[in-house]
């Protein structure tokens, strides 16, 4: 079993309720609890696990916002477990989640350097670094109805964005999803064998920017402009 998520970068509209979700539920978490600096003060900053990032690709008119959420990608071959010196960096084998031991971790970094996803995060307050947890406490907890027993972040996304699932698993949901829709994971060429994958935007018309020239249409936009202009 490799459990991970798949993230649709066509339907994400970047409203970070998949970072808030994540940081609400893992505030008061027994696994890794996320630490808030001055958060009513004039410069708040804190620890996430999830962060959204936002690209402009193409060029006007053809141009689009690409909301890209980022977080720990559970590798296969973790370059972070491998370079930690304590062990505390770990992956589980009987689902592939990384974790990190918050009893063996003494913060030397070595993990977020090893990180090419900038997934890790170093909690000043505890010395320890934090990371997803893919809400581990809470999708295994048989107190939940099935449906609920998923990452936060998926929970939360309100354009159902994001999938959560096992990826060996070839006919799970996110498996098919990832082959119907041509899903990759980030930086193949590392090797690192990440678990989470992007599913790409999808291909719009593009718009015929010689017609703006027509003084016919020209006209029809003007004249709409006006009437919203006057209401």
């Amino acid at each position: 079993m490799r459990l991970g998520l798949v993230i649709d970068l066509d339907t994400c509209v970047g409203c970070h309720a998949c970072a808030t979700a994540c940081k609400e539920w893992n505030a008061s978490s027994i696994t890794a609890p996320l630490t808030d600096y001055d958060p009513y003060g004039q410069e708040p900053s804190g620890v996430w696990f999830n962060r959204v990032r936002h690209y402009e690709v193409g060029e006007y008119p053809n141009n689009k916002t690409i909301n890209f959420p980022m977080s720990c990608m559970h590798c296969e071959n973790a370059e972070c477990v491998t370079v930690c010196p304590t062990g505390a960096s770990y992956k589980r084998p009987e689902d592939g989640i990384v974790l990190v031991d918050q009893d063996k971790c003494m913060g030397c970094n070595y993990c977020s350097w090893a990180c090419p996803y900038g997934a890790r995060e170093l909690d000043h307050e505890s010395g320890t670094m934090k990371k997803c947890t893919l809400c581990v406490d809470r999708i295994y907890d048989q107190e939940l109805p099935v449906e609920e027993r998923q990452p936060a972040c998926v929970l939360a996304c309100p354009a159902h964005a994001r999938l959560f699932g096992d990826l060996d698993d070839a006919e799970s949901t996110v498996s098919r999803t990832v082959r119907d829709r041509g899903g990759y994971a980030l930086m193949p060429e590392l090797n690192y064998n990440p678990t989470n994958q992007y599913l790409p935007p999808r291909v719009r018309p593009a718009i015929a920017t010689n017609d703006l020239a027509r003084p016919s249409l020209a006209r029809k936009v003007k004249e709409w402009v006006n009437r919203v202009v006057e209401r």
